[in-house]
C-alpha cells in the first residue's frame, strides 16, 4: 500500500499520518478478514470482542495522528482522494466484517433479524467513538478498552432469542 500526497521531502503531520496508516491499516484489515476463519467456531461474541478491542486500539493510533494531519480542507480532500485511489474506503473494513456476520447468520448463530452490513458499521463506529473519547477526555474518564469492546459487541444484540419451552 503506497499513499502519497506530495513529491517533496518527507516530514510533517500528513506524512506521519500516512506512514502510520500504511503500517497499521493492513494489520487491521487482516484482523477483519481473519474472521471468516472463525465462522461456526467458538461463540460469535467471543469472536467479535477481540476484533472490537483491536478496532479501538487501531482507531486510537490512527486518530491521534490524523488530528494534526487534517489541518485544512485542502489536506482533507487530498487524503480522501489518496485513500479512495488506493481502494481503502469504508468498504475495506465493513465488507469482511459483514461477510462474517452473514455467514454466522446463515449458520443460525446470529439472529435472522440482524442486518450484517449495518451491524458491521455499528461495531466499527463504536470502536471509532470509544477511541475518540479516550483521545479527548483520557483513558481514566471512560470504561477500559476491554469493557468497551464487550459493551460494543453485546449491544449489537446479535444473539438468537432464547428458545421457549414447548
Amino acid at each position: 500500500m503506497a499513499l502519497s500526497l506530495r513529491d517533496g521531502p518527507p516530514g510533517g503531520s500528513v506524512d506521519h499520518f500516512l506512514a502510520l496508516l500504511q503500517y497499521r491499516l493492513p494489520f487491521w484489515l487482516s484482523v477483519l478478514h481473519d474472521l471468516s476463519n472463525h465462522a461456526g467456531r467458538d461463540t460469535v461474541r467471543g469472536n467479535l470482542v477481540p476484533v472490537a478491542r483491536a478496532g479501538v486500539e487501531y482507531h486510537l493510533e490512527v486518530q491521534s495522528a490524523a488530528l494534526p494531519a487534517f489541518s485544512s480542507p485542502d489536506v482533507t480532500v487530498r487524503v480522501r482522494e489518496a485513500i479512495r485511489a488506493a481502494g481503502l474506503g469504508p468498504d475495506a473494513e465493513v465488507t469482511p466484517l459483514a461477510a462474517y456476520l452473514e455467514e454466522e447468520r446463515r449458520l443460525g448463530r446470529v439472529a435472522a433479524r440482524v442486518d450484517p452490513e449495518a451491524s458491521a458499521r455499528l461495531l466499527l463506529a463504536g470502536c471509532f467513538h470509544r477511541a475518540y473519547l479516550e483521545l479527548f477526555v483520557g483513558a481514566d474518564a471512560v470504561p477500559s478498552r476491554d469493557v468497551s469492546a464487550e459493551e460494543i459487541v453485546r449491544e449489537l444484540r446479535l444473539d438468537l432469542p432464547p428458545e421457549r419451552p414447548a
